[in-house]
């Protein structure tokens, strides 16, 4: 994956015992970018170029468990672990404060990493998936979102998502299914496809699934209080119209005023899915840089 982000420097992020790697392009204030499932960094390769040109340091990072030097020994994909991880990547970096950009799982990491160090956090943007515990709230009294999250449903099932992923194309089904209409980004593809190759890829990332929120998990008091804690730094969601993971209705109101106390805007993008940051990269990367340079402090 060489050309995962063509002009961006591969580099190494090391965090305790575990190595993720990243791409780095562009100079000035640090701009930390995570990708969502399934996905890989390849995600932002339209978006970085735009940061960079804006005077930002824009870094991609490869999640835990999307390859083997990030897969840990004890197995712990633990909500607190992953934010943990975020944290850790701005100490690798050499980054007292940083602006944060998520989409879909990377969504949900970085607003609880800002819950838990407010005062690295400059801003977020989040992409299509909202807050996760506001989303939960309100999950059960909107039935068609049910039907939307019937897939968080069969991942957590043993065996089977390893077996419709590596023999039925489940992965290549969801890109189509979140973004109707949109043929996805081949270079996104050929590099979800490359890391998922890999058996135990697909089972680390489904452990987010199957393990992230496990009320049972030795840590699952810490991230229980992260997950109703408030998020302090100023915060810009963007969400496809025509997104068939999450509703943009449900998006705007999984972004409550309550959690999000440093002020919130909701942008909704029409004629686009969920991964809306390649389906329509001119309009988003836009939207987000002029964010960022508003909140450039």
């Amino acid at each position: 994956m060489g050309d995962l982000i063509p002009g961006a420097a591969r580099r190494v992020l090391t965090v305790g015992e575990l190595s993720f790697t990243a791409w780095e392009m562009g100079e000035g204030p640090p701009v930390l970018l995570v990708h969502g499932f399934p996905d890989t960094p390849a995600t932002w390769r339209c978006l970085m170029p735009d940061l960079a040109a804006a005077g930002f340091r824009a870094v991609a990072v490869t999640c835990r468990g999307y390859e083997a030097s990030s897969i840990p020994a004890d197995g712990d994909f633990g909500l607190a672990a992953l934010v943990d991880d975020v944290i850790g990547w701005l100490d690798a970096l050499g980054a007292e404060r940083a602006h944060l950009i998520g989409h879909d799982w990377g969504s949900s990491l970085v607003q609880l990493a800002a819950a838990k160090a407010p005062d690295r956090i400059v801003s977020l943007t989040v992409l299509a998936v909202a807050h996760p515990a506001a989303f939960a709230a309100l999950l059960p009294s909107d039935l068609e979102q049910v039907e939307r999250s019937w897939y968080i449903f069969l991942l957590q099932r043993p065996d089977l998502p390893e077996l419709l992923i590596a023999e039925h194309g489940l992965l290549e089904h969801f890109w189509r299914r979140w973004s109707p209409g949109w043929e996805p980004d081949p270079h996104a593809i050929a590099s979800m496809q490359q890391a998922f190759a890999d058996p135990s890829v697909a089972r680390s990332t489904l452990a987010y699934y199957r393990r992230a929120f496990d009320a049972d998990g030795r840590r699952w008091a810490e991230a229980a209080t992260l997950l109703s804690a408030p998020i302090l730094a100023p915060t810009l969601g963007l969400a496809g119209a025509r997104d068939g993971c999450v509703s943009a209705e449900l998006f705007r109101q999984a972004l409550p005023p309550e959690i999000f106390r440093g002020g919130r805007e909701v942008d909704v993008l029409p004629g686009v899915g969920h991964f809306l940051h390649l389906e329509a990269p001119g309009r988003a990367n836009a939207r987000i840089g002029a964010w960022l340079l508003a909140n450039a402090h």
